[in-house]
C-alpha cells in the first residue's frame, strides 16, 4: 500500500490537481465551464475532485454512500470561501432521485465505475440527473490493465507492485492474496473489483444500449494522475493500440469519456 492511501490530505490534493489540470480542460474541449454550471460528483469520497469546480464558482454537489468520507469532506471544505455553493450528501445514488430532480450541467465520476455492480442499471439511472444538454464525464481503468485489480492497495510490497496477477484464473487469485497475508477485508474488496470488471468494449455496449452519445474520449498509456503521483508525463496510447478491441484493455491505464443523452 502506498503512503498516499493513508495520508488523506495528500490524496485530496492529488485528486484536486489532476481534475484541475486535466479533467476540466478535457470537458472544456466540448463545453466551456461556466460559474453558473451545476456539477454533481457520484462517489465523491472526500471531495478532492470537487475542489476545482468549487474554486471556479460552480454550484457543486457530492454524493457518497460512506458517511465517514462525507464527514472528512466537510472538514476539508470547512474554511473554503465558497462553501455555500457546496452540498455534500450521504446517500446511495439509487435513493437520491428527489435530491437531484432539477438536473445537472455536468455529472462527474473518476475511478468509481469499476467499483459499481450492475453498470447497465447504473448508467440508465444516472441519465435522469442530466439536463437535456448535460454532459457526463467518466474516467476509469480497464480491468485488464497491469493494475486493474487495484492490487496497489495490498499490504505486501511485492503484490502491490506486481502487474497483471489479478488476471490469475479461478481461485488462484484469492489464494495468492491470502498466501501473502492480505486481510479478509482487503481480499473481499479486491474480489469485488474482479466481479465488477469493466472493459472498453463492454462500456461502449452499455452506452449504446442506454442511449448515450460519445462526445469525446481519450485512451491513455500514462494516466494523467501519474504526473502528481509519480512525476510521469501523461501520454495518450498510440492510435494503433487504441484501435485494436480487447487487446487495448491491457495497455491503457485509464479512459476518459465525455457522453451525453442521445
Amino acid at each position: 500500500m502506498q503512503d498516499r492511501h493513508i495520508n488523506r490530505d495528500q490524496y485530496f490534493e492529488e485528486q484536486a490537481i489532476t481534475t484541475e489540470k486535466f479533467v476540466i480542460p478535457f470537458i472544456s474541449g466540448v463545453r466551456q465551464l461556466m460559474p453558473e454550471h451545476k456539477v454533481l460528483e457520484i462517489g465523491c469520497g472526500e471531495g478532492g475532485n470537487l475542489k476545482p469546480f468549487l474554486d471556479f464558482g460552480c454550484n457543486v454537489t457530492g454524493v457518497d454512500i460512506l458517511e465517514s468520507k462525507i464527514s472528512n469532506a466537510q472538514k476539508f471544505f470547512s474554511a473554503h470561501p465558497l462553501k455555500k455553493n457546496l452540498n455534500l450528501i450521504v446517500k446511495d445514488i439509487y435513493d437520491a432521485g428527489d435530491d437531484f430532480k432539477e438536473g445537472f450541467d455536468i455529472v462527474f465520476m473518476r475511478d468509481v465505475l469499476e467499483h459499481i455492480h450492475n453498470q447497465e442499471k447504473f448508467m440508465s439511472h444516472v441519465k435522469k440527473f442530466l439536463k437535456p444538454d448535460g454532459l457526463f464525464f467518466l474516467g476509469f481503468p480497464p480491468f485488464q490493465y497491469p493494475f486493474g485489480g487495484h492490487q496497489q492497495m495490498c499490504q505486501s510490497r511485492l503484490l502491490s507492485r506486481l502487474p497483471y496477477f489479478h488476471l490469475l484464473p479461478g481461485p488462484l487469485y484469492p489464494w495468492v492474496l491470502k498466501l501473502f497475508g492480505e486481510s479478509k477485508g482487503l481480499v473481499r474488496d479486491l474480489l469485488e473489483i474482479r466481479q465488477t470488471r469493466i472493459s472498453i468494449e463492454r462500456f461502449q455496449r452499455i452506452l449504446r444500449k442506454e442511449g448515450y452519445t460519445i462526445r469525446k474520449r481519450n485512451f491513455y498509456f500514462i494516466n494523467p494522475n501519474y504526473e502528481v503521483k509519480f512525476g510521469l508525463k501523461p501520454r495518450l496510447q498510440s492510435a494503433f493500440v487504441s484501435g485494436v478491441p480487447w487487446l487495448r484493455n491491457y495497455f491503457i491505464t485509464t479512459c476518459y469519456y465525455l457522453v451525453s443523452k442521445s
